[in-house]
Parts: C-alpha cells; sequence; structure tokens
C-alpha cells in the first residue's frame, strides 16, 4: 500500500516536472520583447481608451507613439497638449500642438420648431431608425433623439434633454474624444475649435431641402437665402447645396451672419449680449413697468 501511494507520488511529481520544463520552454520559444518605453509612455496617457487617437486604446497609442519615427500626426485628444508635451519630453520626439476643439449639435429641431409628424414603433436607436426610417418629422436631415451619442460617451459630457427632446453638449465636460461624431448616423455633431471663453459660430441646420420645404419641417431651418454668405468680410460661409457652412479657420465671430439670418439658423454661444440688444430689453422693461403704473 505505501508503495503503491509512494509511486503515485513520484508520478505526479514527475508530471509536474515534465510540465514546468514544456512550459518553459515554450515561454521561451515564443517570448515576445515590449519596448519598455511603451509602458512609460502609457502611464503618461489618460487611460479613457475612447479611441479619440483613431486607435482601440491607449495601450495600442502608446505602442504607435514608441514605434513611430515622426509623430507630428499622432496626437491625444482627451491629454490635449499637455499630455502630449509630456509625451516629446519622454521620447524626444516633435509633436505638433492643436488647437482644442469641442463636440457641437448642429441641428435645432426641438420639440417646439420641429413638429413630430409620425411615430417610430422600433426600437429607440438611431443607428436602427437611421437604417429603416426617415424620422418622426418632416425634417429627413436631424436629430433622432435617441440618444446613441449619449450612449457612447464615455466622460458623462452629454445627455438628452426630456423637453426638447435632444442632445445636450456639457462644454465643460467633452474631452474631444470624437466618439459622439462616429455614432451619429446623420452626422450631425461636428468638431470645432473651442476658441478662448467656448466662443462659437455655426450653422445649427444640416436641411439641404430648398427654402420652403425646409422652413415648413422646422422653424429654424436653414433656407439657403445667402444672406450670411454675402455679409461676411471674411469669405467663410459658402452655399452648398441650400445650406450655409461657416469655417471655422476663416471665422473671426464677428456675428455679422447671426444678426443678418431670417430664420436665426446660427448659433452664437458664450458671447454678451450686444448693446443694443441690452437697449431694446432695457426699453421694454420700462415700458411694461409704465404700463402697469397707469392701470
Amino acid at each position: 500500500m505505501t508503495t503503491a501511494v509512494l509511486n503515485s507520488v513520484l508520478l505526479l511529481a514527475s508530471l509536474g516536472l515534465i510540465a514546468a520544463v514544456v512550459l518553459y520552454a515554450v515561454s521561451k520559444k515564443f517570448y515576445v520583447y515590449e519596448n519598455p518605453l511603451i509602458a512609460e509612455v502609457e502611464d503618461l496617457l489618460p487611460g479613457a481608451n475612447c479611441a479619440g487617437c483613431g486607435l482601440p486604446g491607449c495601450k495600442a497609442f502608446a505602442e504607435k507613439l514608441v514605434n513611430t519615427e515622426d509623430i507630428a500626426d499622432l496626437f491625444c485628444p482627451v491629454g490635449g497638449n499637455e499630455v502630449m508635451k509630456l509625451v516629446s519630453e519622454k521620447l524626444g520626439k516633435v509633436v505638433a500642438e492643436k488647437e482644442p476643439t469641442i463636440a457641437v449639435l448642429r441641428c435645432q429641431g426641438s420639440c417646439d420648431v420641429r413638429p413630430k409628424t409620425s411615430e417610430f414603433q422600433g426600437p429607440k436607436s438611431c443607428a436602427i431608425s437611421a437604417m429603416i426610417y426617415g424620422g418622426e418629422t418632416d425634417c429627413q436631415y436631424g436629430c433622432l433623439g435617441y440618444g446613441d451619442c449619449v450612449e457612447v460617451c464615455k466622460f458623462d459630457a452629454m445627455y438628452v434633454d426630456k423637453v426638447s427632446g435632444m442632445p445636450v453638449i456639457i462644454s465643460e465636460k467633452c474631452t474631444s474624444c470624437g466618439a459622439c461624431v462616429s455614432a451619429c448616423p446623420k452626422g450631425i455633431i461636428e468638431m470645432r475649435p473651442k476658441n478662448k471663453r467656448d466662443l462659437k459660430i455655426y450653422v445649427g441646420c444640416l436641411n439641404e431641402d430648398k427654402g420652403g420645404i425646409a422652413k415648413k419641417a422646422c422653424a429654424l431651418a436653414c433656407i439657403g437665402c445667402s444672406k450670411c454668405e454675402e455679409i461676411c468680410p471674411k469669405g467663410a460661409v459658402t452655399m452648398h447645396n441650400n445650406l450655409a457652412y461657416i469655417d471655422p479657420v476663416f471665422c473671426t465671430l464677428c456675428r455679422k451672419c447671426v444678426d443678418i439670418c431670417p430664420t436665426h439658423s446660427i448659433v452664437e454661444t458664450n458671447f454678451p449680449p450686444k448693446k443694443e440688444k441690452v437697449a431694446e430689453k432695457t426699453e421694454a422693461k420700462l415700458t411694461l413697468e409704465k404700463s402697469k403704473i397707469d392701470a
């Protein structure tokens, strides 16, 4: 009995030893060397794994940075210029400084200006709806409102407003990763320069229908009147397919296009009220108070 137990123990020990030798040999045979710089660069990155750099995650981006001679075209939108500067110092390679960008929603078709004319009975997904359905309004270009963009945002920088039915972008939280841009089947989310104080001017409409049709579908639709193009002193506004587009590279934020737009389809953000607008509001307030006194 004792001999049988001993033999069993020796057999198991022998099998364990053989397995260990085989595993060691295999590990040496298929060992893949990894440059320690990759781990060091990965530690400098934000770790968001958002694919904003165009690669599946921060580790893949770190490998690309280490193994690429010229990294001027590589950029981490979440970390921004500060992180890329640290990477440059670590690797001794030149990186290009880029202007911060932010996501903007190029649609103002909330429920009060873009009435529903039908109801989608399928899954509440923008991707699915865009494939089999034109949308619940007469505008075939606007936001579908199901929040695919919100679901992919890893930074809680977006939410769907319950009143308007439209996504809202929280500027302070947006990291410019571009996930929402990729997720939107209508292509209505665009990355634009953030500028100082987050000042932006852009056309909040993508409706390419002719003026009358577009206006009927949405009160804030661009009607292709070209007034903004004519008044722009820098040639930043161009017309294409009945739709105006403001190029952020040439736009000087003068706001002339905003004032002349008859449908208010041009959006301006974070600008102080113009003096004449303040005066108009003050005058209206005084008139209202005077009418109350007279009454």
